[in-house]
């Protein structure tokens, strides 16, 4: 059993999570996680695993938008994407309009670029009409250095958003930036990825719990790192009350 967590945001962000049947997967878990999301107006990402044409439906008819992670599960509609995106990326767009926008990040010594590429979804496309609200397709290019050898990698998308490259690369951006960061602070803080609990309400609760406490510990103004401070809040009943009550001194 493992947790699904999806996430729904435009103006703010609404997370949800369910567990997974022992026998199951994230593709029967998806949609009744956005059973409990209010993703109207919102923008729902998704990871190659939900990209699936129900889930894409579930979303549009709840009056949500998407932007889906697009792999080669999807057989020749990813080739379809990645043939046209690469083709044209290389072409600068010469022969269709496109939705551009890059950004840079500097950190750990390295400086990355990120450029995003969104253009209108071709008629063409294998299956296309399956794929309810289906507007545009995408591509975010990163290019960084490694030992110093530069390299790039590039990750496609469907999405039922219009063109605008600053809003779709918001939603890449922040969806990454979402899993990268709890799902490694759960990790490093709590050793998620080890927990060995099968019951399906006892793991629902406990990653519940889990990142409530992440929560409030990140709120504590000590210099110490998650992981301390979860330590210091079972050696020591007056810091446990500081992370309760926002008390802090």
């Amino acid at each position: 059993m493992h947790i699904v967590s999806a996430w729904a945001s435009d103006h703010g962000i609404t997370l949800g999570q369910v567990a997974t049947e022992e026998k199951s997967n994230e593709i029967t878990a998806i949609p009744q996680l956005l059973e409990i999301i209010d993703v109207e107006d919102g923008v729902v990402t998704i990871d190659a695993a939900g990209c699936q044409k129900n889930i894409a439906a579930q979303i549009v008819q709840d009056g949500g938008d998407y932007v889906l992670a697009l792999k080669g599960n999807q057989g020749k509609i990813f080739d379809d994407v990645r043939l046209l995106m690469d083709c044209s990326i290389r072409d600068g767009f010469a022969d269709c309009p496109v939705s551009h926008y890059v950004e840079a990040e500097e950190g750990h010594g390295r400086v990355e670029e990120r450029q995003y590429y969104q253009m209108t979804a071709p008629s063409w496309l294998h299956g296309r009409s399956d794929w309810e609200g289906l507007k545009t397709i995408g591509a975010a290019v990163r290019v960084y250095k490694e030992k110093g050898i530069q390299k790039s990698d590039t990750r496609y998308y469907l999405s039922s958003l219009r063109r605008n490259g600053k809003r779709f690369a918001n939603a890449v951006r922040d969806h990454w930036a979402i899993e990268n960061t709890l799902h490694w602070s759960l990790d490093m803080t709590y050793r998620e990825d080890e927990s060995r609990v099968r019951h399906r309400t006892f793991t629902q609760n406990l990653s519940w719990l889990r990142r409530f406490t992440l929560s409030l510990i990140k709120q504590h103004p000590g210099k110490e790192s998650n992981i301390m401070k979860r330590r210091m809040a079972g050696w020591s009943v007056a810091f446990l009350m500081q992370i309760l009550t926002a008390k802090h001194t």
